[in-house]
């Protein structure tokens, strides 16, 4: 599943127990009704938030969980969880990878100055 929307929240990383490490992030959904959403970050994961802001958008792909549990009088309580696994942020390039195509020109004298044909393509007498 994913979640868009823009970053309100970055907490700080909590070390719950000697194991166990997490960190949440919120993020505010772009609709009608904008909803805040808390996103945990847990053990190994909590680094995929270190370099986003307030005000990033980002896309946050996640797993919900549900769990049940019950308490000292008997009574069922169930309790879910958004875990995010990966973030990407949107709406911006990287220059990195990017393919820029040469410019298109468009001048026929100097692509004719420029394109010396094979001695293959001198044979070849058809008009396309």
């Amino acid at each position: 599943m994913e979640i868009i929307g823009k970053v309100k929240v970055v907490n700080p990383e909590q070390q719950i127990s000697e194991k166990f490490v997490k960190r949440e992030l919120v993020i505010t959904t772009d609709e009608q009704y904008p909803q805040h959403i808390l996103i945990e970050f847990i053990q190994d994961k909590v680094d995929l938030i270190d370099k986003l802001s307030p005000g990033d958008d980002v896309k946050v792909h996640i797993n919900i969980s549900g769990r049940l549990w019950t308490n000292p009088q008997g009574e069922d309580k169930y309790f879910n969880s958004i875990k995010g696994w990966r973030v990407e942020k949107i709406g911006q390039q990287e220059d990195a990878g990017q393919f820029n195509p040469p410019p298109i020109n468009n001048n026929p004298q100097e692509i004719k100055k420029d394109y010396a044909p094979t001695d293959e393509e001198e044979k070849d007498d058809l008009p396309f």
